[in-house]
Order: C-alpha cells, then sequence, then structure tokens
C-alpha cells in the first residue's frame, strides 16, 4: 500500500474527514478499514497509519529502552496518543480532540501521502511548511546526508 499525493479534505462539524475513495479498498481489503491515528512529535501535524503499518511502529517502539529518557518520551507521546480510527460506510474517519488540537486542525486540511502512511496538516500548517521546505532546497543550504547523497531522483 503506498500513499501519494496532496488531498485537500474538510474536517465536518463531528470530527471526520473522508480518506480519498482512490485509497479506500485497499485500506479495507487489506487492513478491514482499521488504522490508527498518532501525533508527529516533530510538527504541528498527524500521522495516520493503516493498521499493519502501525503494528510495525509499535514493535519498534516496544524495542526502546524505558530506561533512555529520549526513547521513553517517544514512546510516551507516540503511543499516549495513538488512537484506532475504523472507515465508515462513507470512508470517513474520526479524529479525536486532543489529536485535533495538537495540530490545531480547522476545517480545511490537507491529507498527505507518505508511502506508508498519511500526514494530517491544517491547511494553514501545511502552507507555511511547503514554502520553508522549497526555500531551504532552493537556498543551496540543504544539508545532503550520505542517504540523499546517493539518491538520484
Amino acid at each position: 500500500m503506498m500513499f501519494r499525493g496532496a488531498s485537500a479534505v474538510n474536517l465536518d462539524s463531528k470530527g471526520r474527514i473522508a480518506i480519498p475513495t482512490r485509497y479506500r479498498a485497499e485500506i479495507l481489503e487489506q487492513n478491514a478499514g482499521q488504522m490508527v491515528c498518532t501525533v508527529d512529535i516533530r510538527q504541528p501535524c498527524l500521522l495516520l497509519y493503516p493498521l499493519k503499518e502501525w503494528e510495525l511502529v509499535e514493535q519498534k517502539l516496544l524495542a526502546l529502552s524505558n530506561f533512555d529518557p529520549n526513547q521513553r518520551s517517544l514512546q510516551r507521546v507516540m503511543l499516549g496518543y495513538a488512537t484506532e480510527c475504523e472507515l465508515d460506510s462513507a470512508g470517513r474517519i474520526l479524529i479525536s480532540g486532543p489529536l485535533r488540537h495538537h495540530a490545531k486542525l480547522e476545517k480545511s486540511l490537507m491529507l498527505v501521502g507518505q508511502l506508508n502512511k498519511f500526514e494530517i496538516w491544517s491547511d494553514a500548517e501545511w502552507q507555511a511548511q511547503i514554502e520553508k521546505d522549497m526555500a531551504l532546497g532552493a537556498s543551496g543550504q540543504f544539508a545532503l546526508s550520505e542517504e540523499l547523497k546517493m539518491l538520484s531522483l
């Protein structure tokens, strides 16, 4: 399952968003419509995983040390906010109040495919982040890690 592109979606009065039609059948078939939403600890957005992908993340989090303060913080935040979501008959998922608050979600949102998951952004935060990312790339000050140096696009 690969999620690509950015889709403008609306948050309804009950806190639900519609998953784009092109992804629904796969989510239903491969994950029985089950997804998990949590916070991104680095940015004001949410991460929405199909259940099988989330279970891989949980295994990685489980392998972290409870004695290392940074690792424990990551576990606490990502697992503490993790909320199960199920596609309803209209292809919508409910985003809990604490998750909506974290990402400053109001009516206009962006659902951004990140291959194995989606990011959910408020439209305003998304536009600001994209401007920042594009400016960094154009500045010539984009730090290339060894992995990025090997990437040929």
